[in-house]
Parts: C-alpha cells; sequence; structure tokens
C-alpha cells in the first residue's frame, strides 16, 4: 500500500479506536503515538480526501469521525498494513513502560476485554481460578465503567471493561534494566499435571495483523478454564529470547516481579538449549511467558462474548488492584 494510504489508514484507526470525534490537533496526537508523523495541516488535507471518499464525516468544531464506510475500510485493509502497525505497537509500548520494581510506581501496559455490563461478576467469577492458577502475567486487575476512559479509548454504553496486565509490560520492565527480551510468537500451549508440554499452536508476531490469543480465543481454541481447575488444557503463552549472559539477572527480576504481583512465567531454558522442543540460538536463552489475555480467554469460554484487545492501554500501576478485592 502506498505511504499516504497508510497515513489514512492510521487516521481511520485512530479515530475508531478513540470512538469520539477528533479534531486535527488532537488526531496529530495520536498519530505520533503509532509512530505517524503529520502535522495539523497535513491532517487537515488526509481528512478532506477521506470526506470525499466517505470513510469520514465531519461534525463540524466536534472534529471528524469515522463512518461505517471507514470501519470496512479497516476491516478489509491488507495484513500488511495492519502488521505494521501492532509491530509498532508492541516496541512503542515496550519503551513506555515505566514501572518500577523498587517504588512499585510508574506505567504498565493492560490488555482489555469488553463485555456486557450485566456479565461483571459472572466474569469475575470465572476468571478467580485462572488468577489462582498463575496462568496469567497477574492477579492484578482494573474494572472500568461505562463512560470511563481507559488509555485512549472510552467505554461504551451498556459496557464495562476489564484490564489485565499484559505480558508486554515484562518485555518493559526488563528493558528498563538493559535485558532486550525478543518476542518470538505466540501460541497454545498445552499442559498436563500444572506443567508446559508443548506449543501445539503458534503464530508469529511478524506473521499476524493480531495477537494470537485474540485469533485463538474467538476460534474457541483455548481450554483455559479446564487447565485451571484440573491442570491439563490449552492456555496462551508467549516464547521469548534473552541474552545467555542475562540469564542469572533475569531470574533475579523474576523474583523481584512477583513480590509486585506480576508473575507470568511458565518456563525458562538454559542458555542455547531448546525449551520445550523449541530451538534456541547460541548465546540465548528462551523464556515462555503466559499470556495476560488468559482471564480474558476464560470469559469467552464461559460463553460471554467479549471483544478483546492485547496491548490495548498504557495505564498507571496505581490504577491495579487484587481480584480478590472486586
Amino acid at each position: 500500500m502506498p505511504e499516504i494510504d497508510r497515513k489514512k489508514l492510521a487516521i481511520l484507526r485512530a479515530l475508531d479506536t478513540q470512538g469520539e470525534p477528533l479534531g486535527s490537533s488532537r488526531l496529530a496526537q495520536e498519530l505520533a503515538n503509532l509512530g505517524v508523523d503529520l502535522t495539523d495541516r497535513a491532517v487537515r488535507y488526509q481528512l478532506q480526501q477521506l470526506d470525499e471518499a466517505g470513510l469520514t464525516e465531519s461534525l463540524g468544531r466536534a472534529g471528524r469521525r469515522i463512518t461505517e464506510a471507514g470501519r470496512q475500510e479497516l476491516a478489509d485493509a491488507s495484513v500488511s498494513d495492519r502488521v505494521t502497525l501492532v509491530i509498532s505497537t508492541l516496541e512503542r509500548l515496550t519503551y513506555q513502560t515505566s514501572f518500577d520494581l523498587a517504588t512499585r510506581q510508574g506505567k504498565v501496559v493492560l490488555n482489555i476485554s469488553l463485555l456486557p455490563a450485566e456479565a461483571l461478576d459472572t466474569a469475575l467469577q470465572v476468571m478467580r481460578p485462572v488468577f489462582l492458577a498463575g496462568l496469567c502475567t497477574s492477579d492484578l486487575i482494573a474494572v472500568y465503567q461505562a463512560g470511563q476512559r481507559v488509555g485512549d479509548a472510552q467505554v461504551p454504553a451498556g459496557m464495562v471493561a476489564i484490564g489485565t496486565i499484559c505480558s508486554v509490560t515484562i518485555n518493559g520492565i526488563l528493558l528498563n534494566y538493559g535485558i532486550s527480551m525478543e518476542s518470538q510468537f505466540g501460541g497454545l500451549l498445552e499442559l498436563a499435571g500444572h506443567k508446559p508440554v508443548r506449543f501445539t499452536d503458534v503464530i508469529h508476531y511478524g506473521g499476524t495483523s493480531l495477537d494470537p490469543l485474540e485469533i485463538f480465543t474467538k476460534g474457541k481454541m483455548t481450554s483455559v478454564t479446564q487447565a485451571a481447575r484440573t491442570g491439563a488444557g490449552k492456555v496462551g503463552a508467549g516464547f521469548r529470547l534473552i541474552p545467555a549472559t542475562a540469564y542469572d539477572q533475569f531470574m533475579e527480576i523474576a523474583d523481584q516481579m512477583a513480590q509486585t504481583g506480576i508473575r507470568g512465567v511458565a518456563s525458562v531454558g538454559r542458555p542455547s538449549h531448546p525449551l520445550l522442543e523449541i530451538p534456541v540460538p547460541l548465546e540465548r536463552a528462551g523464556v515462555i511467558l503466559y499470556a495476560g489475555l488468559n482471564p480474558g480467554a476464560a470469559i469467552e469460554e464461559a460463553g460471554i462474548e467479549t471483544t478483546n484487545h492485547a496491548m490495548g492501554a498504557l495505564v498507571d500501576f496505581s490504577e491495579l488492584t487484587s481480584y480478590r478485592r472486586l
């Protein structure tokens, strides 16, 4: 897709994410967060063309909003262009994670699960076994009611949003310690006897337009609740690589993270050795992290219709609380 079309796609995505009309100045700020550098004047020019194509409409001083045709254009956008934005988001959020283990302050990345407000109590009960079994990044969550903002989006009327800590937060914490964690792929991790056995399905992060667990969840491929209750089932997990020289430091940091409520490490391999039969390059060590979206998958398994957004928001750690308090 030509570069000018990528800019239009980014504008449509920003308008769709916000769920409210935006002016050119606000749009320019949102685009900057996506790595698209446009001046207010350039944004107005792009919006004029989008208006003419029927993909956006002007609401006067309130700004522009996306039309149904614009949403369809997003849905029909080529995979390669959406991949670019997903990768950009992952990298941006890794660098923007500022959570400090010592002070327990700073920003963390949340996954967002949208569901009907009347289903909230049931959803919290469904997630409980997943938290107890430790099959996610953390048992700390945030609940946002209709009209509240979470990150850059507003919770729609009649809905509630549950935020769970995304495993990308761990990438960010490690980066703050000078350790680069490479995200290889997301997949379905089979458990037996409460222990990881193998990956049954994998999707490489560099070849998908959606977070792998979003795909597996909507495809009804997970059995997170069963795994939490019996120790056998399929859950979402990510495969990462760290430098072999950082192995000991990583183990220490993992212990520190656990003390703050951020866990999620399913398995760590020996440097330069395969992990669950997954090849690991020389001078690297494999790490498997439970997906932060596994609680959302459990909600979907219970028959509650959800809309899940991996890496949905960057929020302050103070907004989170233990699920036990809800």
